[in-house]
Order: C-alpha cells, then structure tokens, then sequence
C-alpha cells in the first residue's frame, strides 16, 4: 500500500510540474486563457496516455483519477498566479521541466514493470512517458521539440530509467529506486545544459 501511496503522489508531482511547463509556454505564447489550460493538461497528460494506450491500459489513467485532473488544475492556476513574479527566475521553466522528466520517467518504467513488460521495454516507456507531454507541448507552442535538439533530453530519461530498475535490483526497495530515478534523470537533465553536454552530431555548424 505504502509503494502505492508513494507511485501516486509522484504521478501527481510529475502531472503539477509538467501542467506548469505547458502553462508557461502558453503563456509565452500569448495564448488566451482557454489555450493556456489546453497546453497546460495535453502537457501533463500526454506522455501518461501513450504509454496507457501501449500497454492496454484502458481507459487510460486520467478518465479514472480525478487527483490527475486537480493536479492540473493546480499547476494551472500556480502558473497564473506566479507568472509574473517567477518570470523574473531566469530559467525557472527549465527547472519544472526537469524534474517532471524524473517524476514521469519513474513512475512510467514502474507502471510499464507492474504490468509485465520487459525491463527494455519499460525502460522505454518510462522515456515515452518522461518525454511525450513536453513533445506536445512545444509543437502547439510552435516551438523545436527539445526532444530533437542537440539538448541532452530523452537521453536523460533513459538514464533514470535504467538507475531506477538497477537500484530496485539491488536493494529491493521501490522507495530508495524511485528516490535514484528521479534524482538520477533530474541531476544529468541539468547538469548536460549547465555544462552544455550533448549528443554527437552527424553535421557542421555553419557560421
């Protein structure tokens, strides 16, 4: 019951925090106050309801969980409420993304492992879940999906999610794997942008 509560609340953080993101950009955006929610949910929920779809999971998570549909409207009404005093934080939209990555990315592998999958696979998922939302988000914000910049990004969630089962191997503990997971992904997200690590390229930069 304990892992239970637990995988919850990080879902519900994980939804908070990427419902800030999609707001945010929205709001960078210029949208009205209508397409704010819209980037604000499809944000939260996205990755959650591809990897439901995936693996049979239906309906999917949010249909059934009004706490995700709260969650939403939390972060929703935070990045209302704050906007203007947190846009003086430079990056600060950075840093709600981040850690959604390694709330999602847990909770995604974890569910993906609950239900069967391979650890491949789940990992995969986990990634699926960590990234897709923040997909959807910068394609409506018309903006360059992270996910296809140089920015070390999926990368990040592959690496948590790995940590995650690793540790969950090693300890038998969810509690202290899911603590690594969201850690681990978090800490390299920012660490690869602050030290400007990236994937190699497969072209010249022209100047």
């Amino acid at each position: 019951m304990i892992e239970f509560d637990l995988l919850t609340t990080i879902d519900a953080l994980g939804t908070f925090a990427f419902a800030v993101s999609g707001a945010t950009a929205a709001i960078r955006s210029r949208y009205d106050i209508f397409g704010i929610l819209v980037l604000a949910f499809v944000t939260a929920i996205g990755g959650g309801t591809l990897r439901d779809l995936l693996i049979g999971n239906t309906p999917v998570n949010w249909l059934t969980d009004t706490l995700t549909i709260w969650s939403v409207l939390a972060g929703f009404g935070f990045a209302l409420l704050f906007n203007k005093r947190i846009s003086k934080w430079e990056g600060w939209l950075f840093y709600f993304d981040a850690v959604g990555l390694g709330l999602f990315t847990v909770t995604g592998t974890q569910i993906a492992l609950n239900s069967g999958m391979s650890i491949g696979i789940s990992i995969a998922l986990g990634t699926v879940t960590g990234c897709f939302g923040g997909v959807i988000r910068d394609v409506l914000a018309a903006i360059k999906p992270l996910i296809f910049r140089k920015e070390i990004y999926a990368s990040a969630a592959v690496l948590g999610g790995l940590v995650f089962v690793i540790t969950n191997n090693l300890t038998g503990s969810v509690i202290a794997a899911q603590i690594a997971g969201i850690l681990s992904t978090t800490a390299f997200r920012i660490i690869a942008v602050q030290y400007h690590l990236e994937l190699p390229k497969l072209y010249q930069e022209t100047t």
